[in-house]
């Protein structure tokens, strides 16, 4: 068969598509929770309950997933955990109550848990070193895009159904994805439509030291017990909260506290997640960009983008001052905007850390670190947000984003990333696209 010129960029493609799904299906419920709530007649505190389920879950089964995913490899593994999260993502639509929907969401976080770790492997597998700031920043986008299409499909869905059917759809969407990622991913030595060049060009720029195919089962407590590790684990547990406050209380918030109704949000709400796409992208190409600029290695030109992720939270963190809902929504897309550019550089650390081998561990363990601040944070959101509201809490974002970027400038060197193989004349590649 004919090779496909740049077939690395069709692969990163069908990786942010399966991050959509997964995504979509998270965040379908933060959208139809104002009429789920009404519907089965669930408190503030209640919602904070469920919420907590999905990232206790997912927080529980992060290095799990990711150990399967290095040991099954990321094709069956991706595969098998997208099917799982869309058949309970329909089983949504049974809820009759906030203990079962609790209980659905659990289900949901623990297969859900694979996203990330099956993104960063084929990131990993895929592009050499100097390119994966790139890949990520546009993987990453899934995250946002299935934010950005949850509000306008889940409401569609409600007013020409109901909120079970929203779920449903999404579902059966996962469904045909999980599909067509197991008919069309394979490892670049097994691809037949990739080109020779292409094949040299991808090994040639990835390290190479204990990827090779005897090497050993990823360890989970030689992973924790490196200073690399935590330099990306506390950062993850402090800038994660923001993400998880996006994702699942701006509808609420809007609704409450600014009196949006369901079409105003399904019109409003999605904008946030669109900046976040922005964050993303540009975030993937300002690291080689600060390396290029300012002649400074690779893990400095990720500090760098995490900095200025960071410094732009400052931005929700005055949601309070905002007198319109719809400058609340416009600090909300400048916060959307700040994590997504901090959280590509958090993602691509790891994979300069870690092997191919061991980075699916890697990264579900450092998600743990994630989901484990989140669900501490949005807790305190459930008990706090009618008691002292949200802004002080919009304020703590901000502060934790910025302790974040201290501590990954502080805990992590070039001497703890892993070498890239040097060029003919002597050279380490660049980072330049």
């Amino acid at each position: 068969m004919k090779p496909i010129k740049g077939l690395r960029w069709w692969i990163i493609g069908l990786v942010l598509s399966g991050l959509i799904m997964n995504y979509l299906a998270r965040n379908a419920l933060a959208v139809a929770a104002p009429e789920v709530n009404k519907v089965l007649n669930i408190s503030t505190q209640q919602y904070g309950y469920i919420v907590a389920a999905f990232q206790a879950a997912y927080m529980v089964m992060q290095p799990v997933a990711g150990y399967v995913l290095d040991v099954l490899g990321t094709k069956l593994g991706f595969a098998l955990f997208a099917a799982a999260w869309s058949v309970v993502c329909l089983l949504h639509s049974t809820a009759g109550g906030w203990l079962s929907l609790a209980a659905f969401r659990a289900m949901l976080g623990m297969t859900e848990a694979a996203g990330f770790p099956s993104a960063l492997r084929a990131t990993a597998e895929w592009f050499p070193a100097k390119e994966r700031s790139i890949a990520t920043g546009w993987f990453n986008i899934g995250s946002s895009v299935g934010a950005v299409v949850a509000p306008p499909l889940v409401v569609w869905c409600i007013l020409h159904g109901n909120w079970r059917f929203a779920f449903a759809v999404i579902g059966g969407i996962g469904l045909v994805w999980s599909v067509l990622w197991f008919l069309l991913y394979r490892v670049p030595a097994k691809h037949h439509r990739l080109s020779a060049e292409e094949r040299e060009y991808i090994r040639a720029g990835q390290e190479t030291p204990d990827d090779s195919a005897d090497a050993p089962k990823p360890s989970w407590g030689k992973i924790v017990s490196g200073r690399r590790f935590w330099g990306i684990a506390i950062p993850r547990f402090l800038s994660e909260p923001a993400w998880q406050t996006f994702n699942y209380w701006i509808p609420l918030y809007m609704a409450t506290e600014r009196h949006m109704n369901l079409k105003e949000i399904a019109l409003f709400a999605w904008l946030p997640f669109l900046a976040a796409d922005v964050g993303c992208v540009l975030g993937g190409y300002l690291a080689p960009w600060f390396q290029k600029r300012f002649s400074v290695s690779l893990v400095t030109s990720r500090k760098l983008v995490m900095v200025t992720g960071c410094l732009c939270m400052i931005g929700p963190a005055c949601i309070g001052l905002a007198t319109s809902p719809y400058t609340a929504i416009a600090l909300f897309c400048v916060g959307g905007f700040a994590h997504q550019t901090l959280s590509g550089a958090l993602y691509t650390l790891t994979s300069d850390m870690f092997g191919k081998h061991e980075v699916g561990t890697a990264v579900g363990l450092a998600g743990m670190s994630g989901y484990m601040g989140g669900m501490l944070f949005s807790l305190a959101v459930g008990t706090l947000a009618t008691t002292i509201g949200y802004n002080p809490l919009f304020v703590a974002l901000a502060v934790f984003d910025i302790v974040a970027a201290i501590l990954v400038w502080t805990m992590l060197n070039d001497k703890q990333a892993r070498p890239v193989p040097m060029q003919p004349g002597g050279t380490a590649p660049s980072t330049a696209a």
